[in-house]
């Protein structure tokens, strides 16, 4: 839709120039900016001028700059051994949007918005990323994204800050991942997706859209069943602390997450029973 209180639309080149007057917002993709009315928009600035790359790859990290589109990660070809890489397809399925919205929306864009089915968060906190975070005094700071999201559209950054890119340990693109997502209809917004990664570090649990934040679970080894109902009711033992809307009431939330918590625990303990059987079985050749 035509943001019709829009005044003024920046392009800098360089991060000197990046500066926000009130009423300004940065502008990645636009796939959601534009999509509904924006109160008290009066600017914008367009951060896809400042160049960034795409991804980088350095030792032992791979940065995702906010500016990359979805489409641009999904064409990303994976080292040989980062069999994490599937979840990224799978995620950007969540979405449910076309290859045109893929070429313009940024996984930036996704994060920031700060929605509970926004499924690149759910990608990025999965996978242990930290965001970087350009602070207007030409700073920086680091957050993991589990922190970075603290509710619906709610995040931890200040007016002038810009999530300039993700980090994603290459430890955690090594580790099996596991993907689970419902809607209330064959097309609809997730309802519930969680995520897993596990290795021998530990097993790692990751439940969105469900809920109005992400949340994290980590334990050390693959946990029991009861272990995974004892962390559930813990963190979520109430109603209230599951998302409610159209595409969800939390008792239905609630119930489908535990569902899939338990799904993948159970893939989890398979895989690691299969390969301590396959040590042992090595071991008495």
């Amino acid at each position: 839709m035509d943001l019709v209180s829009v005044r003024t639309v920046r392009t800098p080149s360089h991060r000197d120039d990046l500066a926000f007057a009130p009423g300004d917002r940065p502008l990645g993709g636009g796939t959601w900016l534009f999509s509904e009315e924006q109160p008290g928009l009066t600017g914008l600035v367009d951060l896809t001028t400042l160049g960034w790359p795409d991804v980088e790859r350095t030792p032992g990290t791979l940065t995702i700059a906010a500016t990359c589109t979805i489409a641009a990660l999904l064409r990303v070809q994976p080292a040989p051994d980062w069999v994490a890489w599937p979840l990224v397809d799978r995620c950007a399925n969540a979405l449910l949007a076309s290859f045109k919205v893929w070429n313009a929306a940024t996984v930036g864009g996704n994060v920031a918005v700060g929605l509970p089915a926004g499924a690149m968060t759910a990608l990025l906190v999965t996978l242990d990323a930290t965001a970087v975070v350009w602070t207007p005094d030409g700073g920086e700071r680091r957050v993991p994204v589990e922190q970075l999201v603290l509710g619906v559209q709610t995040l931890d950054l200040r007016h002038g800050e810009v999530i300039r890119a993700f980090d994603l340990p290459e430890e955690a693109l090594r580790t099996t991942t596991g993907f689970r997502r419902v809607s209330l209809s064959p097309h609809g917004r997730s309802g519930s997706l969680v995520t897993a990664r596990w290795s021998a570090a530990g097993f790692v649990l990751v439940v969105t859209a469900a809920t109005p934040r992400p949340v994290v679970f980590r334990w050390s080894s693959v946990p029991s069943a009861r272990e995974v109902d004892a962390a559930l009711d813990a963190v979520l033992g109430s109603d209230e602390d599951w998302y409610d809307d159209p595409h969800g009431s939390p008792r239905w939330r609630r119930a489908v997450s535990s569902v899939f918590a338990h799904e993948l625990r159970d893939e989890a303990a398979e895989a690691a029973g299969a390969a301590g059987t396959t040590a042992a079985t090595a071991g008495t050749r």
